[in-house]
């Protein structure tokens, strides 16, 4: 081994030795719920992701999420190391992967992993709760499944009496709350995961009939489910303007300003992944750049605005049209297209690209295969235009834009297209395809 490498590995270990449980506690007083954490009010401004723990810190935030065991003990000891907790994720089998909640065999030895993996890791300084499952309630028909969670989080109350335990639904239900609530006693706090529905979130919990502590551990733009779509049925993207308009809204008045019931959050993504389009939820790209909304998050963690910021690219115009106008190109034919930035200087790079819609669409932020992008189609740019030429073949695109500055921080946006047969070299008529739009979200 490396000599740096044995000293690194042997400091962390030694750390590990000497590091001791921090207890972490559920408290209520006169002005509602809280955390303590060693004693001390501990209020969560946590990102969802185990990468760029520097950038947590630069940004303000004191805590992290997993949403699973894999690799959890490097994990821990990188957060503790940096002063950040863990919401330590216990993953949780889900009906639509194939797990049978009637095979009895099966959740006992779910029930077994989860036993072997809390005793290990249960007074690790980092863990600050455990999160036993996420979304188990997406596409779901067999409720025992709470009964399963019922059975871990009490096993953890057993084994450690040092870290509540939450459980995370997608999104907020009436029957799944009084399920719960039924089901789970051992719950301490209710979390959700929300996107263009977190407004509802504080007025419903408590209608629902929870009384408790709540976190939200899921939230950032407008998921790609709740916006207008085009014609062709794909969804419209918020550029990464309105997504840092929309992230200091959300964390403002339906996180922050219900301390004592909200205990706090954890922003989605604090890393970068195909979903829908290699942008919908990331807070960095794919090099790891920070994007304008990460920008947003340490305003409204650090009440002010970095001192280095990225440009601010509101939207796209391609052909002179709107995304929101469905737009349809013939194939082959050149076309101009505009960004609308600002804050862009001399030292601004602009990245465009042609793009394949995805085809690898799944659910619940199951992983995505992207598609490569058609960079030969780019024919001119200079600055915030570019001219682009159709592709051959009839389908359905976006063309990407990223603005990055001298400080390699990145603005972003796309607009979507449909390429139809160019009549000039084919006959006959082109059928349009029409989709009901969905609600937008704010």
């Amino acid at each position: 081994m490396n000599r740096l490498l044995f000293l690194a590995a042997a400091t962390m270990l030694c750390v590990n030795a000497n590091a001791q449980v921090i207890p972490v506690k559920v408290e209520q007083n006169e002005s509602g719920y809280y955390l303590t954490r060693g004693g001390e009010p501990y209020y969560v401004n946590g990102a969802g992701g185990s990468t760029y723990l520097d950038e947590v810190l630069e940004a303000g935030g004191n805590s992290i999420r997993t949403w699973a065991a894999n690799e959890a003990g490097s994990i821990l000891d990188e957060a503790h190391a940096k002063g950040l907790s863990v919401m330590f994720g216990l993953w949780v089998g889900h009906e639509r992967h194939g797990f049978d909640y009637n095979d009895e065999e099966a959740v006992a030895k779910q029930l077994e992993r989860f036993t072997n993996i809390v005793k290990k890791y249960k007074d690790h300084p980092a863990i600050l709760l455990w999160g036993i499952g996420n979304e188990v309630d997406l596409f779901y028909s067999n409720t025992k499944v709470w009964d399963a969670i019922q059975d871990i989080a009490k096993m953890v109350h057993e084994i450690d009496p040092n870290h509540p335990t939450t459980t995370v639904t997608a999104g907020l239900d009436k029957k799944e709350v009084e399920l719960i609530m039924e089901k789970v006693p051992d719950l301490d706090i209710y979390s959700v995961n929300t996107y263009g529905e977190i407004s509802d979130v504080p007025d419903n919990l408590p209608k629902y009939g929870w009384k408790g502590p709540w976190m939200i551990t899921e939230w950032g733009p407008t998921g790609h489910w709740e916006v207008q779509k085009t014609t062709w049925g794909v969804p419209l993207e918020q550029s990464s303007k309105e997504k840092a308009n929309i992230y200091t809204k959300r964390y403002t008045k339906y996180i922050k300003d219900y301390k004592g019931k909200c205990i706090g959050s954890y922003v989605f993504l604090w890393g970068q992944k195909q979903e829908t389009t290699s942008t919908w939820y990331g807070i960095f790209t794919k090099d790891g750049e920070r994007t304008e909304t990460f920008d947003a998050v340490y305003n409204v963690w650090r009440g002010k605005e970095p001192e280095v910021k990225s440009p601010r690219l509101d939207s796209i115009k391609l052909d002179n049209k709107q995304a929101k106008e469905s737009i349809y190109l013939k194939a082959t034919e050149k076309y101009s297209a505009e960004a609308f930035v600002e804050g862009f200087g001399n030292k601004t790079e602009f990245d465009w690209a042609v793009v394949p819609e995805s085809t690898d669409i799944q659910a619940g932020g199951d992983t995505e295969d992207a598609p490569e992008a058609l960079y030969t189609l780019v024919k001119k740019q200079v600055d915030n235009t570019v001219t682009i030429q159709a592709p051959k073949k009839e389908g359905a695109y976006r063309l990407f834009l990223y603005a990055k500055n001298e400080e390699k921080k990145v603005a972003y946006a796309n607009i979507p297209f449909y390429v139809v047969p160019n009549p000039d070299a084919t006959t006959g008529s082109v059928q349009l395809k029409k989709r009901t739009l969905n609600p937008v979200y704010e």
